[in-house]
């Protein structure tokens, strides 16, 4: 019986083991792809390149630009990882936004807003989780559906206006630095720290990990699968809330179309970082170095005067051969495991 123990706990060690070097493995990778899109950028304009302050700036606007949709991608990584999906990411910013934008709310200051806008996205996310986990509805249509009315929701409450933010509290978060780092991105570094110990260092990253892998085994394990769903939701509701007040800051202002297709770009983001869309296993710093892929590419096409067309279609490229390459994985690491 002890030999027996002895060998399950070698097993899952090794299985640790692999999982840790692939995941250093793939977190290279994208190092590379980073530096092979900025000897791109070289060839491609050397003239800016050769400017050491416009190469300085150009870094904070990427970081800037992705903090935000890094801030959702942190929030989609967990719901993902916990076998769900969330298509809704962008329409809970914008309702957010446009909520916490109202006259009605700012007249309670940046204080109000902010807490509008935290309070909307968890609780849409709420929705979301009550749909899903008790009402058994699949992820994919449930947050679909949300997409549709949180939009429609956000359109009815703008008048189908932008709302300009009056408060320069909300709009200097855009423009204030620390230590000549931008807030914006310290506010993504803060919020990937802490996605990061949430998924690696407690008990709820570890059942995120257990109800994605196998939701039945968890259950029986003693988990509550259908409480640990609805948390996962308002998670990424409450990331979508934040990433709001910083779309708003950035803008100074909101509108029912604001972050389009956030959803796309997350989820893609989560998916080359190495997050399996069937559940069960990714990381954090993973799907940050997947944002930051696809904030470099969408920077490099602006440098370069390419069109929006192509770059979504670069995008759709990057996601299916992300895809067709974790297939191959999975495949390949079943085949290892069953000899």
């Amino acid at each position: 019986m002890a030999t027996e123990t002895a060998r399950a706990a070698e097993t899952r060690t090794g299985h640790e083991r692999r999982r840790l070097d692939e995941g250093i493995v793939r977190n290279l990778g994208l190092v590379a792809v980073l530096v092979i899109l900025v000897i791109i950028g070289i060839i491609t304009r050397p003239e800016l390149y050769g400017d050491a302050t416009w190469v300085r700036n150009n870094v904070l606007t990427i970081l800037q630009q992705a903090s935000a949709i890094g801030v959702v991608t942190v929030g989609m990584t967990f719901v993902i990882i916990g076998g769900g999906i969330d298509l809704s990411v962008g329409a809970i910013i914008a309702l957010a936004a446009v909520w916490s934008t109202t006259v009605a709310t700012q007249a309670f200051g940046a204080a109000g807003m902010i807490f509008t806008a935290l309070v909307v996205g968890v609780g849409v996310g709420l929705v979301n989780g009550v749909l899903i986990a008790y009402g058994k509805l699949v992820p994919f249509i449930a947050t679909l559906a949300m997409l549709v009315a949180a939009r429609g929701l956000a359109a009815q409450i703008s008048g189908k206006q932008t709302q300009i933010s009056e408060s320069s509290v909300i709009n200097g978060i855009a423009t204030t630095k620390i230590l000549g780092i931008p807030l914006l991105v310290i506010m993504l570094g803060l919020v990937v720290a802490a996605g990061w110990v949430l998924l690696n260092r407690t008990t709820f990253g570890r059942r995120t990990v257990a109800v994605g892998g196998n939701p039945e085994a968890a259950r029986l394990a003693g988990i509550n699968v259908k409480r640990q769903t609805l948390l996962l939701y308002m998670l990424s509701g409450l990331c979508c809330g934040i990433a709001a007040i910083m779309l708003t800051s950035q803008a100074t202002s909101a509108q029912a179309a604001m972050a389009n297709l956030y959803e796309l770009d997350a989820i893609a983001a989560a998916i080359i970082g190495g997050t399996l869309l069937s559940g069960g296993r990714g990381t954090i710093i993973g799907a940050l170095f997947g944002v930051l892929v696809f904030s470099t590419i969408t920077n490099l096409f602006a440098i370069n005067n390419l069109s929006t067309e192509v770059q979504n279609m670069v995008k759709g490229g990057i996601i299916v051969a992300a895809v067709l390459v974790q297939q191959f994985r999975y495949q390949s690491l079943t085949q290892l495991f069953k000899r």
